[in-house]
């Protein structure tokens, strides 16, 4: 039978005040571990604020324009409450709540980039490699203001999502403002089924090597060692460095952020958390066992790399493990809890905040690298057109012959499509270029040290 809307006033206040003399009567509790003690701190309820609640959502249901269901209305009131604390806290509704497990998986639906909530839109943090996002190139930054023919202002973030995904093949088309372009950008994107790879590996000049996490996932941390092995067996011998690039890596699994890391330490603190209470604290130390035995490590980060991409910048940085090298992290340094609901769905809440080991906090403030490096346009420049004379404009001038191997050959072609890639990545180049001199100079180092 359904109650009329008196009845229901009658009964949502009975059972505000009914929670109320609850928390009076038994003093519940949230405990907050301080000077290795734990205090009490009394939570009561606000009873004028909930009767304001009651008078607003009985008003809502008698007086608006179009009937609205009694779920919407309240699943509208825990969306409003959470958005309102900070970017990241949100309420899942059943439908959505499941969709959370797939970017640790490493499948899933849709357009391929990582993002939030900034002033009414939704903010891209980061696009994922070799997806619709980074083809159509969105950039870390843009701020989306429409989907298709729909505003996003208006909308909570998991509404902007529902519009971006849908079936493989179909197209959605975004209008997005980004910074120093003076219309906004229109952009057209075919949705598909994302399968990101989070490592890729490649061998690089002199027996360095190139690792490039996109994000972090359950296995990211095995596949990162397995890929660093790989590496070696083709270099036939221990890796002489490493360019670990977490440019535009949006985040994810806390865990593969430590085991990353740990990778590269022998010991030392890797990253702890602090919230309000108890079990918000949290510290995650190094195992013996540095995969590359003290070889150099450079760092590249971006203005896309967040979260979990700053735990492992921030920490090889802190503990003298890497040099960083590249421009300001995004500053995504707090801690979301998931927390279930009766209703078969969650709520995403802030409890923590992320500190170096150092005790810097990443919040708002992100990594700062050790070596700026702004971002550049190059373009390459054909030396033909400057109007240089060379040997095989002479006339009568004799054919050059190679005397090479098959394996020399095959070695030349690596090394061509190698410079190829350095050529149109001037960041990459610049890390390849500092990782060498970390090696010299460690060699030199050691060969002092023999004397």
């Amino acid at each position: 039978m359904k109650l009329t809307w008196a009845k229901k006033s009658i009964w949502i206040m009975f059972g505000a005040l009914f929670g109320a003399l609850i928390v009076v009567g038994t003093s519940v509790l949230a405990e907050e571990a301080t000077n290795g003690s734990e205090t009490q701190q009394q939570v009561s309820l606000p009873l004028e604020e909930l009767q304001a609640f009651v008078e607003v959502f009985n008003r809502i249901s008698t007086d608006y324009v179009e009937e609205v269901e009694d779920k919407d209305l309240l699943e509208g009131a825990i969306s409003g409450m959470l958005s309102s604390l900070d970017p990241h806290s949100a309420y899942l509704p059943p439908s959505n709540y499941k969709k959370m497990e797939e970017h640790t998986t490493g499948e899933f639906g849709g357009l391929g980039m990582e993002v939030g909530m900034e002033d009414g839109f939704v903010k891209v943090i980061s696009p994922i490699d070799d997806t619709p996002a980074q083809k159509a190139d969105i950039k870390s930054g843009d701020l989306i203001i429409k989907l298709d023919d729909h505003p996003v202002k208006g909308k909570s973030l998991s509404d902007a999502v529902k519009l971006m995904r849908g079936k493989p093949g179909t197209q959605i088309k975004l209008t997005l403002i980004r910074e120093g372009e003076e219309k906004p950008l229109v952009k057209t994107l075919t949705r598909a089924i994302i399968k990101v790879n989070s490592v890729k590996g490649k061998l690089l000049k002199d027996g360095m090597g190139y690792i490039r996490v996109s994000q972090f996932q359950i296995r990211t941390g095995e596949d990162l060692v397995s890929t660093i092995k790989k590496l070696e067996a083709d270099n036939k011998g221990i890796l002489n460095g490493v360019v670990l690039d977490l440019r535009n890596n949006p985040g994810g699994v806390l865990r593969a952020a430590v085991q990353v890391t740990d990778a590269f330490l022998d010991e030392g603190l890797i990253v702890y958390t602090k919230g309000r209470v108890r079990n918000a604290a949290m510290r995650f130390e190094a195992e013996a066992g540095d995969i590359l035995q003290g070889r150099p490590i450079v760092v590249l980060i971006n203005e896309g790399s967040a979260s979990a991409s700053e735990i492992v910048s921030g920490a090889l940085q802190d503990q003298g493990r890497a040099l960083i090298l590249g421009r300001n992290s995004f500053g995504k340094g707090s801690v979301q809890t998931l927390l279930p609901l009766n209703n078969g769905g969650a709520i995403k809440v802030t409890t923590a905040r992320y500190y170096t080991p150092s005790g810097r906090s990443i919040q708002a403030e992100g990594i700062v690298p050790d070596i700026k490096i702004d971002q550049v346009k190059i373009e390459k420049i054909n030396i033909e057109d400057l109007g240089r004379v060379k040997e095989k404009d002479l006339t009568g001038h004799l054919d050059g012959k190679d005397d090479v191997t098959q394996q020399q050959e095959d070695k030349r072609i690596i090394d061509q499509e190698l410079e190829a890639i350095l050529a149109k990545d001037y960041e990459l180049s610049e890390a390849l270029n500092v990782l060498k001199g970390m090696y010299f100079s460690q060699k030199l180092q050691e060969v002092k040290n023999v004397r």
